[in-house]
């Protein structure tokens, strides 16, 4: 050991939170440790009320303990998930609000930028969110500047999309504070093949389609994507990038099968349900927050697109908010075999990566 002051991190979890995302955080720090033969890292996981959790994908997790129990921390990582609004209580906004007194670092994976946004902590910041939460981030928090990138790191604030981004969020705190040597080495143990940085951007799902093809397309949907509340007409699209209406009618047909203004529609309608369910404005703001022209002209969209008209899933979504989830309560965790540093020091690689950044 070289003295090397260990920085501390604790994950408040939240119900429904996203397994893989917190996975993606601590793994990195775990390695860390195990590659420098060194602890420059120490977590500890915490709950609300110190009792177990469930993650989004049905696994209960037990905490080390609660939020007033946690020890002193460098940062506080907020992991969210599913359902992150009817996670937000006082207490937590308050111990929130606690920590970013005493100067905290404060930090969210997946949707865990709605909380520090809910507490306020991020008004006057830059975030990252998952992709399917900008709309709703950005109609609740308008002192906030949403970002599509993977992660942001805006001062005292970090914040990370969800699945495998907080992995290069991780990796990128851990090259700028112990030298980029041992993130590509932590990246290499993961099979990780190139470290992201905050230019990349989340991909939309048009892009998981497409690839790097049809470069013109991806415009017009970009376009479309930046323009809901006040649709462009067709032939401003297109001639935007040197197309005749034809030509794009032809292009959507080809690759996305259908019209533009079917697509233009469609994109309206997935973003008026995701207000529908993560918002409480109101149907008539969602119609024209969406670009349609009456309620009643949006209710039938609604209802052919979705099968339901938009008050039924409304009322279906604040009854299933009422649901209190209970989570499973074991009598005691199974001990941990042994300490995470010394488990490390039996694995090959134990202190492989010596030249760690002063």
């Amino acid at each position: 050991m070289t003295g090397r002051p260990v920085s501390s991190i604790v994950f408040l979890l939240l119900d429904q939170f996203t397994l893989m995302s917190l996975a993606s955080a601590v793994e990195p720090l775990r390695m860390a440790n195990q590659l420098s033969g060194q602890e420059l890292y120490r977590w500890h996981t915490a709950s609300a009320d110190g009792n177990p959790v469930w993650a989004s994908d049905g696994v209960p997790i037990t905490p080390d303990g609660s939020i007033l129990s946690a020890p002193s921390a460098d940062i506080v990582i907020v992991c969210g998930g599913v359902g992150i609004q009817a996670t937000v209580t006082g207490e937590l906004v308050k111990w929130l609000r606690g920590q970013a007194r005493y100067s905290k670092r404060l930090g969210g994976i997946c949707t865990g930028s709605w909380v520090l946004a809910r507490a306020g902590l991020l008004d006057g910041y830059e975030c990252s969110v998952h992709w399917e939460w900008l709309a709703a981030m950005q109609e609740a928090f308008p002192r906030v500047t949403l970002s599509t990138s993977l992660f942001t790191l805006d001062r005292d604030r970090l914040t990370s999309s969800g699945g495998t981004a907080p992995l290069d969020m991780m990796l990128h705190l851990i090259g700028r504070d112990h030298g980029h040597e041992l993130a590509a080495a932590i990246s290499d143990m993961f099979v990780y093949e190139r470290i992201r940085n905050e230019q990349d951007h989340q991909r939309v799902p048009l892009k998981h389609m497409l690839g790097t093809q049809q470069p013109k397309l991806q415009d017009i949907v970009a376009l479309m994507e930046a323009n809901l509340e006040e649709p462009i007409d067709l032939d401003e699209l297109a001639a935007y990038v040197a197309l005749s209406r034809r030509q794009l009618e032809r292009m959507f047909q080809k690759y996305l099968h259908c019209s533009p203004s079917r697509y233009y529609l469609r994109l309206r309608l997935i973003r008026a349900r995701q207000l529908l369910k993560q918002t409480p404005i109101s149907i008539v703001e969602l119609a024209v927050l969406c670009g349609f022209v009456s309620t009643p002209h949006f209710s039938k969209c609604y209802r052919e697109y979705f099968g339901v008209p938009p008050s039924d899933e409304r009322s279906v979504m604040d009854s299933e908010r009422s649901i209190v989830l209970k989570p499973v309560i074991r009598a005691s965790p199974a001990p941990m075999p042994m300490n995470v540093m010394e488990q490390a020091r039996g694995e090959a690689t134990f202190a492989s990566v010596k030249n760690l950044k002063p």
